[in-house]
Formats: C-alpha cells, structure tokens, sequence
C-alpha cells in the first residue's frame, strides 16, 4: 500500500498544560515561582520542544502531505492504510499511540534526548527522514511491539502497549480472587501490574526498584523477559485469615492467562499505560482474563 499522508502525533507540553490551568503564562509563572520551583524548566522544556516540532513538520512537509493531532484526539481518530505515524514526544505517548494504530508504521522522535531516555524513540528531529524515507519505500527495519489484553466476560477488552493495572480507583483495598495454572486465592491488595516485556523498564522496574530497597539486590533477580511473555505483580498484597499471598507474582508465557474475579461492589476498574482515563470499570460480578494479545503495533527502528 502507498504510503500518501503522514500523520504527526504530539502532546501538550507541561507550560502549555500549566497556561490552561491558570489561564495565561504570567500567572503560571507566579504560582510555581511562589512554591519555590523553577518556572524557567517548564519554558526551556517547551521551547525545546518546539524547535524540534518545528523542525519536523518543516521536513517532513517537503516530501509528503501530513497533518497534526493532539494525543486527546487519538482514541477516536481513524488511522488508514495509507497514512503512516510520526510520534513527537515522550515514550509514554508511543505507548498511548500504538493501541490505535492498527499495524500503521509508527516512526517515534525524541524531541528533547537530553531530557527523555527514549527507550521506544529510535529517531530524532535530525535524523527521523530516514525512518520516513525507509517506509515511503517499503523496505524498513521494525520492532514488533506486542500488546497485554484484559477481556471482561461480558466481551469488552482493553489493551495494553506497557502494562496494565487491575485495582481500584481509591486508596482503599482491592478485593478480587486471583486464579493461575488451576490455582486460586483471595487477595486484598493495593493491585495488580500486569507488563509487556516493552514496559518492563517502567512501572515494573519500580516495583522491584521498592523491593531492592528493602531486600538487596542480591536477594531477588529481576525477570527477563522476550516478547511474548507477560509478568505480573501483586501490589502490597495482604496476608490474613480470608486473604492469601501465594500468587503474587510470576511470568506469563503465550498461551498462558491470568484471570481475576472482582470481588468490589464499587470503584472496581482496569486502565492501561498509565491512562486512567483508558479504562473498563471491573465491579463484582466481572471477571477478566488477562492474556498476551495477537494485535501488535510496527515501531519504525533506526
């Protein structure tokens, strides 16, 4: 398929964020200076920022027809075969962007490589022609970024490009009964993370970044994973004379699932990659089995 319009894909800045919410720049400015932060970082980093959006678009208008989306506009935007996608920003909007995406190349640019560690960000604003010029021609290199999949029994579904989160949407415990390999528990916890190997570097690591801190390092191995394997964690899971802690943790290898009966009357629910705006509510009488999903998305490779 000819690839006819390019997509670009950005975010809004924190400054910009910031302006919204106290309705001009000067304002934001006193409310952060008067806290004691330094309002100076928020302006660098947009200004960044857009030099290097600027020096995207500008490029990639000489060769092909594209247009600019909002990340809030994603969800309900209709990609096409002929379209391909240029992610300006963080990691975290390539994950959001890639559960749309439909199997469209996704080139991913680090706007700011001094700031953003860019670990799903192959390009920058220097060098992203090549990814654009490689899949024009049909001839590029890719990963293959497999989703995680939370499949409710009444047929919603809800992917994941780094992780997901079973819980609840308090700071109250969660009660759900957890079942693997024809074992079952009762847990109250504060939830599950359930990870792709392409999240594992995130919310994952933190876990056993917590658990480093009060083990060792030396006392817990953190899990390798390839790309169909799936791990999951139980948050701060609570031992008592209703409640087990046996299943807490543990790998996930295609084929293999999770399932997880809500046992909350309220406030039950699952997001993924960080968006609890992106969720199923997972109330009593729900049950979601949590899997490695066929669907991937194609990240451009440098």
């Amino acid at each position: 398929m000819k690839v006819e319009y390019a997509i670009i894909i950005k975010n809004k800045t924190r400054l910009e964020s910031l302006v919204e919410r106290f309705n001009t720049q000067a304002q934001a400015k006193f409310y952060i200076e008067s806290s004691g932060g330094n309002f100076q970082e928020y302006v660098d980093e947009h200004e960044k920022f857009g030099q290097s959006f600027l020096e995207v678009q500008t490029q990639l208008s000489k060769i092909i027809k594209n247009k600019v989306i909002e990340r809030e506009f994603v969800p309900s935007y209709i990609f096409s075969e002929n379209n391909m996608i240029v992610v300006v920003g963080q990691d975290g909007l390539v994950a959001n962007v890639a559960k749309y995406s439909k199997h469209i190349p996704m080139i991913a640019v680090n706007p700011d490589p001094e700031r953003y560690d860019g670990v799903l960000l192959p390009f920058t604003a220097k060098n992203f022609l090549k990814g654009v010029q490689a899949v024009m021609n049909g001839n590029f290199s890719s990963k293959k970024m497999k989703f995680a999949e939370a499949v409710l029994n009444d047929g919603q579904k809800l992917r994941a490009v780094n992780d997901l989160f079973v819980g609840i949407s308090s700071h109250s415990s969660a009660r759900y009964k957890i079942m693997l390999n024809g074992k079952q528990e009762a847990h109250s916890s504060s939830g599950i993370i359930v990870s792709t190997k392409t999240g594992s570097t995130g919310w994952l690591s933190s876990i056993f970044n917590m658990a480093f801190g009060i083990l060792g390092e030396t006392a817990l191995k953190y899990p390798q994973l390839n790309e169909e394997d799936l791990y999951f964690a139980v948050r701060e899971p609570f031992k008592s004379i209703r409640t087990q802690t046996d299943i807490c943790s543990g790998k996930l290898k295609k084929g293999n699932k999770l399932i997880i009966e809500s046992l909350m009357p309220n406030n039950g629910f699952i997001f993924s990659d960080g968006i609890e705006q992106d969720f199923l509510h997972f109330n009593s009488g729900a049950t979601a089995e949590i899997r490695l999903s066929d669907d991937e998305a194609v990240l451009v490779l440098n």
